[in-house]
């Protein structure tokens, strides 16, 4: 199995090394090519950088860090090598990308650019909370992150009619002895915006609101993780609004 992985968080984050530890669960070093964004692309969504020139260090020839975003490091990794990936692997995110924070999202954008091009692709984020620290934020992730990549596997749904499908995956904000499970859910949503600006010495700055507890209804992705369970979601990159569609067109 030939992997790529990436994440948003920048090619040093602690994050992806536990994403590599797991990737090494499902293949060999040889076979996982690392490229990542070279300073932290939090928050970019799945922009890229369109017509400008990107410069890449090959750190080794297996550790790539692009000066661009999450989704630029996909295009590179497809674009610049002559493999054919089995599968691409986000994360792990430092923090929650569920409800719409998956909206804003660079380690989920990075999924999308993946599956745009093909290729069966996971996002991995790590929610926060006060049992969480340093030590021991990425405590569920290395517990359950490579049974949880497996289940996803083994459903082999990657296309929704026309339409490619990646999964968005978030750990609940405790230790992995505490996880109490796994649900398939829908992507939650809290009203409002979850930033606003903050202006200090003449400079404005966009800035998140505290959020992290608010829950957003059963069988959504918050409501799984707070309640300590992983949540599952799958992704389209066809934004219809089919249950709107289908009343417009029946006016």
């Amino acid at each position: 199995m030939k992997i790529l992985i990436t994440n948003d968080d920048g090619i040093n984050a602690p994050g992806l090394e536990a994403l590599y530890d797991i990737a090494l669960g499902l293949t060999s070093a040889k076979n996982i090519l690392t490229v990542a964004p070279a300073s932290e692309q939090s928050g970019v969504g799945h922009a890229i950088t369109y017509n400008g020139p990107i410069t890449v260090d090959k750190l080794t020839s297996n550790r790539w860090a692009v000066h661009g975003t999450p989704a630029d490091c996909v295009i590179v990794g497809i674009s610049e090598t002559d493999y054919k990936y089995d599968l691409i692997l986000s994360g792990v995110n430092r923090g929650n990308n569920a409800g719409q924070n998956t909206m804003y999202s660079g380690t989920v954008g990075a999924t999308i650019e993946a599956a745009m091009n093909g290729i069966p692709a996971i996002a991995l984020s790590q929610f926060f909370g006060p049992k969480l620290n340093n030590k021991n934020t990425f405590d569920a992730v290395h517990m359950h992150g490579l049974a949880t990549i497996k289940t996803i596997l083994s459903f082999n749904l990657w296309q929704n009619n026309s339409a490619p499908v990646h999964y968005n995956v978030n750990f609940p904000p405790c230790l992995g002895n505490e996880v109490t499970g796994t649900s398939l859910t829908t992507q939650g949503y809290r009203m409002g915006s979850p930033f606003k600006t903050e202006t200090t010495d003449g400079e404005i700055r966009i800035k998140g609101i505290p959020q992290q507890q608010e829950d957003t209804g059963v069988g959504t992705d918050i409501h799984a993780n707070i309640n300590g369970k992983i949540s599952i979601t799958p992704c389209s990159v066809d934004l219809t609004d089919q249950n709107i569609l289908k009343k417009l067109r029946e006016l």
